[in-house]
């Protein structure tokens, strides 16, 4: 059953309210705005259902998994503003065709669990939030209400890169490459030193390789952290990486966590040659099965 964990779509109505909106995040047509990046040209057939449908099917996925894209910062807006972006994206990914799946998303300016469960119970698969939420233990205790809901339920976390602040003068691949990393492997370590005994139950799926925090693990028994023993409940999705940061990951924790996911519309499917066949099945198929349906 291949599975591609991480994949981003838009619906026509949340394409709508972004274009209606006049501070970050707006669209003006197909140009994306958002408070830390440069303007980004949106390529209209990544939001296109029925192209996208098409090529889930030529890339031979039996579910492709959609969300929102944290770095758009909805999430942090205010509940007027966050509450009707976050219905419409939901309502438009829960409406998708197969292949596809959805992760939901929370207003987190005015938690509300019951919303999340709602967005759960009627089909999505997990919850997303963005790593900025989840750095400290400050930010694991505001979000535990979310992952004890996750665990009662037996539902995975996604965390996914938020929003990047301004750097001027950056180049434009620099948020993707230093404060999504930045976040994500903050997050990790903040799980792992916080939030893993308050949710011993709880499986965890990492964008982007968790931004290659495992392989600190060197670092971290130096420093007096412990021998960096595998978490089999937390994975690692493969976002714009190829073979060598998933070898390397591969060596720290094994390919039993480590799942597939494209970071689509953001780059091509990618399903890097390990050079053994059974672990490109184990990352195809054995791996997001074990996260999404439950524990082999």
């Amino acid at each position: 059953m291949p599975i591609d964990v991480h994949q981003h779509i838009w619906p026509p109505d949340f394409v709508e309210l972004l274009r209606a909106r006049t501070a970050p995040p707006h669209l003006d047509g197909w140009t994306l705005h958002l408070e830390g990046e440069p303007p980004y040209e949106v390529d209209p057939a990544d939001h296109d259902i029925d192209a996208r449908t098409r090529l889930a099917g030529t890339d031979g996925l039996d579910l492709a998994l959609v969300s929102l894209s944290s770095p758009l910062g909805i999430e942090h807006l205010p509940p007027a503003e966050a509450l009707p972006l976050l219905s419409a994206f939901h309502e438009g990914a829960l409406a998708l065709p197969a292949p596809f799946g959805v992760w939901a998303s929370p207003c987190l300016s005015e938690p509300d669990p019951g919303a999340v469960e709602r967005d759960l119970r009627r089909g999505c698969v997990g919850l997303q939030l963005p790593a900025t939420a989840l750095l400290d233990a400050a930010g694991l205790r505001a979000c535990a209400p979310f992952l004890d809901l996750l665990t009662r339920l037996g539902k995975p976390l996604f965390v996914h890169p938020g929003v990047a602040p301004p750097t001027p003068r950056a180049p434009s691949w620099w948020a993707a490459l230093v404060p999504y990393q930045q976040q994500s492997h903050g997050a990790w370590f903040a799980f792992r030193a916080f939030g893993r005994a308050r949710h011993p139950e709880l499986r965890v799926c990492f964008a982007a390789l968790a931004g290659l925090a495992p392989m600190h693990g060197e670092r971290l028994a130096a420093r007096g952290g412990g021998r960096g023993e595998v978490d089999f409940d937390v994975f690692y999705d493969t976002s714009s990486y190829g073979t060598r940061a998933v070898d390397a990951l591969v060596r720290a924790v094994g390919i039993d966590v480590v799942v597939s996911g494209s970071d689509r519309p953001y780059a091509h499917l990618v399903i890097p040659d390990l050079g053994a066949e059974a672990a490109v099945h184990a990352l195809r198929t054995v791996n997001p099965a074990r996260l999404l349906h439950g524990r082999s």
